[in-house]
């Protein structure tokens, strides 16, 4: 679509968020504010949980406790902003803020999608090739696919945000609880389909590399499983990746309905919605995942909970 307004250097963005309702807006502020607190407290036990079990002390656990991390880091960009917005008369964001706000928000979301990778890419191993796993995940190699998905991150970040805070922006108001890339979009001057399509590919090889990989690993993973002899082998082993297929299904699900969509179906209600549900929903569930389903973690819950208590 060609827009005709004219391009403006804006020194500050208005955010829309939430509710015109104040009684609406404090209900929403107190409900986000108990979601974050709890999911903050879920994700740090998981965290202390590994640092203070030493049989936790595996790439496994290494891998899980940077999901709990980036759980955290992932939240803290958007819900302090939307919590100060949904109190404030007057919604703003400086460039310089939204641009910060952008680039660590997709640091960390890709950061996420190659961590879930390596992942699957440890299961992997940990299944298909048992008496090699521990040669070949070794620390070092665990503590550098760590320090990688967080490049990766970087990498993309980065040029997601030069690439947008690059185009001319006709307007100044901007109809999401934080900055992303298709509300951004959307207040960009002219013909924007060569930026759609620059950034859309982008975030397809960010999103859908690590995706794939996943695949190819639980292809390879499922046959193995098929081909063990026993039925409780097989239990054993689909139980040690199940959590980690379910906390996949809700990130790559809801994310690739937000970015991996043509501009003509964007719709600011919905992608509301699913952001939220991205935000706010996956980073609480991820810990109750991984608790719920994994002997591991709930003994160590139980060793800290003594530590602590003790």
């Amino acid at each position: 679509m060609w827009r005709k307004q004219n391009s403006t250097a804006a020194a500050e963005f208005i955010l829309l968020g939430f509710a015109e309702s104040p009684k609406l807006r404090i209900f929403f502020f107190v409900l986000f504010l108990s979601l974050y607190v709890i999911t903050l407290l879920a994700n740090i036990l998981i965290i202390l949980t590994v640092k203070n079990d030493p049989l936790l002390n595996t790439p496994m656990y290494l891998f899980l406790m940077n999901l709990a991390f980036l759980e955290i880091c992932y939240l803290s960009v958007t819900i302090p902003k939307m919590l100060e917005n949904l109190l404030a008369e007057h919604k703003v964001i400086s460039v310089l803020g939204c641009a910060v706000q952008m680039f660590f928000f997709l640091l960390f979301g890709i950061a996420e999608c190659f961590l879930l990778a390596a992942m699957a890419l440890d299961r992997y191993f940990a299944i298909c090739h048992p008496l090699r796993y521990t040669v070949i995940m070794n620390k070092s190699i665990s503590v550098k696919l760590v320090t990688s998905t967080y490049a990766c991150g970087i990498v993309v970040g980065v040029t997601h945000t030069i690439v947008t805070f690059h185009l001319p922006f006709c307007g100044v108001v901007i109809n999401h609880f934080f900055c992303d890339i298709q509300p951004m979009l959307e207040l960009v001057c002219g013909d924007t389909f060569l930026n759609d399509v620059r950034i859309i590919g982008i975030a397809m090889i960010a999103i859908m590399m690590p995706f794939l990989l996943i695949i190819l690993s639980y292809v390879s993973i499922v046959f193995t499983i098929l081909g063990m002899p026993s039925s409780e082998s097989r239990y054993k082993a689909f139980s040690t990746c199940s959590s980690h297929l379910v906390v996949v299904s809700l990130f790559y699900g809801v994310g690739s309905c937000i970015y991996l969509k043509p501009k003509s179906s964007y719709y600011p209600a919905l992608d509301k919605l699913l952001s939220l549900s991205y935000t706010v929903v996956t980073p609480l569930l991820n810990p109750l995942i991984y608790s719920l389903r994994n002997k591991e973690i709930k003994g160590g819950f139980k060793k800290l909970w003594k530590k602590i208590f003790s």
